[in-house]
């Protein structure tokens, strides 16, 4: 197809239009610049049809010579030996019998991991690869996705029957919410079907995995000449990338040796050997124990490749009939023996630092002491107009200005709780479920005790029942907040110019202004903020990609000594959990408030409240948090949800470490037993902390008496003082009327308002007041682990042996 007329350099050039004493002023305006389209056609760098031709001929060839080079150098002798998770996606998938087909193959030499992580290892001098295959259990969820953030390739062993089971499913949202690297489908057994039935078999895997995997081949794994397709598969298939780990430097520790320091023995120096991959790891940065915290680097050695491709040392060695592992004295003991080469050391005076809170200085800000003499004259000088007036913690003197001096707006309790106005509603429901939970008591002390055959504590019964009644009083919060957003009653024991002094109206919550350093809270004395956030991630991610950095190269195996860590990561890593490092980029151990866009995941149906402790997975790290939900939107100013909406995209907002995106997040929430519900998935939006959240209280009154244009209206509030007060906001209705309050009417609370045109008698009349809200400073790099997921398929036989 031929391409776009191009105008050539006979084009016909019409003389431009003269507008006269205008053009002649605009001409003189300019001063001499000249105008783009006036330019030569040097100075634009304009390229014929055969450069540009040439020029894309030569990006294409530039991007497939660098996927080759990446394809050659994964698990070849200069890279990192290929890294493949075996994830076994159901209770009866043979996983063991495919591990026993992987180690029987007749041109590679096994290595067995003693005493390390776990594993074993592929060494094939003829095919010059080499692999590592780390074994992932499914109830794990944090080894889990430990392994996926550093894997090349996820090995899912499928059952021939069903494919997966629950906690295969779950485990499989959990991955692919985080990013999934690049995989293979793999089928052991089957073997004792027909071979019609198995034909038709594996038809219906296929059709049960396309909703996954639509593009996905299945592999079956039953004979050697299949395992090596599939290894030859793992070896040429496209590697896809994760942004977050191919920008960082990160390995997975293949050993590990805790030194104890000289003051105390749960404090030390934990040596981490294994593979550098991603990028350049420098020995002057911070590096983050996925679940263990950021720490600092004393030095880098290099000891001898355990896996290394040595054809002096594998000639020679023959593979018996079964199977035989290569000990670690056959690597050679002329190389064991070598000393370790230290490569770097740290250079206290480049060496990040870890701190990652500003200490604030109380005494910031103020100025020079004052004489003797200027203290009096003050003192004189404020006598006369000195009024005392009591206002809650934080107000500025702008605020308690306005406030009005009397006793009913005077409270002694000045710090009014943020959340008084969610939690009134929640008070009166917990008095009526202690109640009812009382009469419940009485009434089981009158019943019979029946023995059943279930092995059910009566204590833990009753606790199933009170979570019960707390999970179904967040139902009916979540759905009066569905029915009547926002809206709240107006307190009869408390004046409402009082309960609402930390709110003000606004003419219009899209246009109207907001100063985003009004009212900070103390907390944000501690954090950071960039000056462009995005301007610093550029000009970071481009260091990244030109300069060189110093260092342990890709593919080099080193020992990272980390400093002041605690014995517990080595124990965990004793007891065969994974050992994942990170390194960090510049400003990434420092504390500021991250922005999640997120949105429900399917299979969560359970009420999430505001300000409630979460699990969050976001990147590389993990951390509890109690998050702020706001909509996603384009505005200056962004309203509060109180509940995590199922139907629409929402951001989240805490209190946590830097980290630059792109980067997944994983929202879970913590059962009272332990396990991990998945309720949200998303991505890391933007380091902000000038995003302004506005909560909005919304009044209600009902019209009492409707005249043509006005209205009088009861209900809002009960005392004359709040309807002055409260005088100056706008009033608008449900049916778009709006208006404002004209003039109290009596003593208790009754009011005239004026509207653009005559209300109905079933109408409400609103008033809307608006807050800035912060998120809790509840950040807590501690994780425990989850209680492993139960398989639905192994629990409900048992169930019903219990029950007869």
């Amino acid at each position: 197809m031929a391409g776009a007329h191009r105008a050539g350099p006979l084009k016909q050039q019409n003389k431009a239009h003269k507008g006269g004493r205008h053009h002649r002023a605009a001409r003189r305006g300019a001063a001499g610049r000249v105008p783009v389209k006036a330019q030569s056609r040097r100075q634009r760098r304009e390229l014929g049809r055969a450069d540009r031709r040439h020029q894309a001929l030569q990006l294409r060839r530039q991007r497939k010579e660098a996927v080759l080079a990446e394809k050659r150098s994964l698990g070849s002798r200069d890279g990192p030996p290929h890294l493949v998770v075996v994830v076994p996606l159901h209770g009866r998938a043979a996983a063991h019998d495919a591990l026993h087909l992987l180690q029987s193959q007749d041109s590679a030499v096994l290595r067995v991991d003693k005493g390390k992580a776990g594993g074993f290892a592929l060494l094939c001098p003829q095919l010059k690869q080499r692999w590592r295959f780390v074994t992932a259990q499914t109830g794990d969820l944090h080894a889990v996705l430990d392994l996926a953030k550093v894997a090349d390739s996820l090995l899912f062993i499928l059952d021939p029957a069903d494919g997966w089971d629950s906690a295969g499913e779950y485990c499989l949202s959990c991955l692919f919410a985080q990013g999934l690297p690049s995989y293979a489908l793999a089928v052991p057994g089957g073997t004792d079907l027909p071979p019609k039935k198995r034909i038709d078999a594996k038809k219906k895997l296929s059709k049960v995995i396309e909703k996954r995997f639509p593009e996905a081949k299945l592999f079956s794994l039953n004979t050697e000449q299949e395992s090596s397709l599939l290894l030859r598969h793992l070896a040429t298939q496209k590697q896809r990338h994760l942004a977050f780990r191919d920008r960082r430097a990160h390995l997975l520790a293949y050993a590990a040796e805790f030194v104890p320091s000289q003051e105390s023995d749960q404090v030390g120096t934990l040596k981490v050997s294994g593979f550098v991959r991603g990028q350049t790891l420098d020995v002057n940065g911070l590096v983050h124990i996925v679940g263990h915290g950021d720490f600092q680097m004393s030095q880098l050695d290099a000891p001898p490749d355990p896996l290394s491709l040595n054809p002096r040392v594998v000639k020679g060695w023959k593979k018996t009939q079964d199977m035989d592992v290569q000990e670690d004295s056959v690597n050679g003991t002329n190389e064991m023996e070598e000393d370790v080469k230290l490569l770097m050391k740290a250079d206290m005076s480049k060496q990040e630092s870890l701190q990652s809170e500003v200490v604030p200085d109380p005494m910031e800000g103020e100025q020079t002491w004052p004489t003797e003499e200027e203290l009096q004259e003050a003192e004189a000088s404020q006598k006369a107009s000195r009024r005392e007036v009591k206002v809650p913690k934080g107000t500025s003197k702008y605020q308690a200005a306005w406030i009005m001096d009397d006793e009913e707006g005077s409270d002694e309790d000045g710090d009014v709780d943020d959340d008084i106005d969610d939690d009134m509603m929640e008070e009166a429901a917990s008095q009526e479920g202690e109640s009812s939970a009382e009469e419940e008591e009485l009434a089981e002390e009158d019943c019979e005790t029946v023995t059943m055959s279930e092995c059910v504590r009566d204590d833990q019964y009753d606790e199933k029942v009170e979570e019960d009644e707390q999970m179904l009083e967040k139902f009916k919060q979540e759905r009066m907040d569905e029915m009547f957003p926002d809206e709240v009653d107006t307190p009869r024991d408390v004046p409402a110019r009082v309960r609402f002094q930390k709110y003000r109206g606004l003419k219009s919550f899209r246009t109207s202004p907001w100063d985003p350093k009004e009212n900070l809270p103390r907390d944000y004395a501690r954090i950071f903020q960039f000056q462009d956030f995005f301007r610093t991630r550029k000009h970071l991610f481009r260091q990244i990609e030109k300069e060189e950095a110093e260092g342990a190269l890709v593919g080099w195996y080193v020992t990272v000594h980390v400093c002041n860590v605690p014995v517990g990561v080595m124990e965990s890593f004793r007891a065969g959990k994974p050992l994942v490092l990170f390194a960090l980029l510049p400003h990434e151990q420092k504390m500021s408030v991250l922005n999640f866009l997120v949105r429900r995941h399917p299979t969560s149906s359970e009420p999430v409240r505001a300000k409630e402790e979460l699990v969050f997975h976001c990147g590389f790290r993990r951390f509890r948090a109690s998050p702020l939900f706001s909509q996603h939107t384009s505005a200056d100013k962004h309203k509060l949800e109180r509940f995590l909406r199922p139907d629409a995209a929402l951001v989240v907002t805490v209190y946590a470490p830097i980290t630059f995106p792109p980067a997944s997040v994983l929202l879970f929430k913590q059962r009272s037993n332990g396990m991990h519900d998945l309720i949200a998935t998303g991505s890391l939006l933007a380091a902000d902390p000038d995003r302004i959240i506005i909560k909005r209280l919304v009044l209600s009154g009902h019209p009492f008496k409707i005249f043509t244009k006005t209205a009088v209206v009861r209900y809002m509030f009960f005392n004359r003082e709040d309807v002055t007060w409260f005088k100056p906001v706008e009033l608008r209705t449900k049916w778009g009327r709006r208006g404002h309050i004209k003039e109290p009417l009596g003593t208790h609370g009754h009011m005239k308002c004026h509207f653009d045109g005559q209300l109905k008698s079933q109408d409400t009349v609103l008033l809307n007041l608006y807050k800035r809200v912060f998120p809790k400073w509840t950040y807590d790099p501690y994780v425990p682990e989850p209680v492993p997921w139960v398989r639905s398929e192994s629990v409900l036989p048992v169930q019903e042996v219990e029950m007869e």
